[in-house]
């Protein structure tokens, strides 16, 4: 078993912690993002959590110009920055095998973004710990997040029981997809799971996340059933075309109805996050679409219709 001492040294690939978040989790919470996740979720509005290494990308409204400053050019190893017509051209593909990624630690302005920073336990938990007097007024606590948390298995669960041996409640956003033995051990330190049930068809789940659902519908049939006491709030993202329609909606509350610890939340599309993928020197995968006013209303009345919610 492992004690706090060797809990607090290991080590994650940490890209965010954010604080003062109300809607991760109930009260106040900080959320703690890590790196990697087995989707590829289309919509995904943190692409910068998907691969499990870090990422340099390039914000180029944050750069002062070649001309005045310049210093990430000759940092690179690459030769992947160049000046060009005033302002800079930056090849990303090279970061993927530099070790030092020193354009970023030379850029005074920080438009050359690195994403994921290896970080302890104790580093972690001790920025999570200063709002603690936040977390027992509102009833707040840590969210672990992603990408998907409990795929850096170790990091994740060492996080868990060092936070509750601080009393600080936790919670974990999760898609799912990973073994149960990780749910398994994770449940009986959590306080609260926020699980995603993007769509019951998996053809449909594998189209739009790369990935088929029955992992991840399984390991919540699994966690309903082996801990009644857990409260889990199911959630899912409302996306157009392709989760929005009626019979999917009736679909889920199918999967959810009998199951006294659960609630539902459907959450409305947004374009947050499509910027990063311009960092990253990426599309955005859905383009332009929006969600009509009112969708993800209907799909949540539908739904708790479904489950016989009161």
């Amino acid at each position: 078993m492992s004690n706090t001492f060797e809990d607090r040294k290991v080590t994650g690939l940490v890209f965010n912690i954010q604080k003062y978040s109300v809607h991760d989790g109930p009260g106040i919470r900080t959320v703690v993002f890590t790196k990697g996740c087995p989707l590829r979720c289309r919509w995904c509005s943190n692409p910068e959590s998907q691969e499990p290494r870090p990422q340099m990308a390039f914000n180029p409204g944050r750069c002062i110009s070649p001309e005045k400053c310049g210093y990430c050019i000759p940092a690179c190893p690459y030769d992947a920055i160049k000046a060009e017509g005033g302002a800079l051209s930056v090849d990303c593909t090279p970061c993927a095998t530099c070790k030092t990624l020193d354009c970023a630690k030379a850029c005074p302005a920080k438009s050359m973004i690195v994403y994921g920073q290896e970080r302890s336990v104790q580093d972690v938990l001790s920025v999570v710990a200063q709002d603690a007097m936040f977390y027992s007024r509102s009833g707040g606590g840590m969210t672990i997040s992603g990408g998907e948390p409990l795929l850096q298995k170790n990091f994740a669960l060492a996080l868990l029981r060092e936070a509750q041996r601080r009393r600080i409640k936790t919670a974990v956003e999760t898609c799912g997809c990973i073994p149960w033995e990780t749910f398994e051990e994770a449940a009986p330190l959590l306080n609260n799971v926020l699980f995603d049930v993007k769509h019951p068809d998996t053809e449909k789940h594998k189209q739009n996340t790369g990935v088929g659902n029955e992992r991840i519908l399984s390991n919540l049939n699994r966690l309903l059933a082996a801990f009644p006491e857990l409260p889990v709030l199911v959630r899912t993202p409302v996306i157009p075309g392709f989760n929005d329609d009626d019979e999917t909606a009736r679909a889920i509350g199918r999967l959810l109805k009998g199951h006294s610890n659960v609630s539902y939340e459907a959450l409305p599309y947004h374009r947050l996050g499509t910027q990063k993928y311009m960092f990253l020197a990426r599309e955005y995968p859905l383009g332009d679409v929006t969600l009509p006013a009112g969708t993800a209303e209907r799909v949540q009345a539908i739904v708790d219709e479904e489950r016989g919610a009161k």
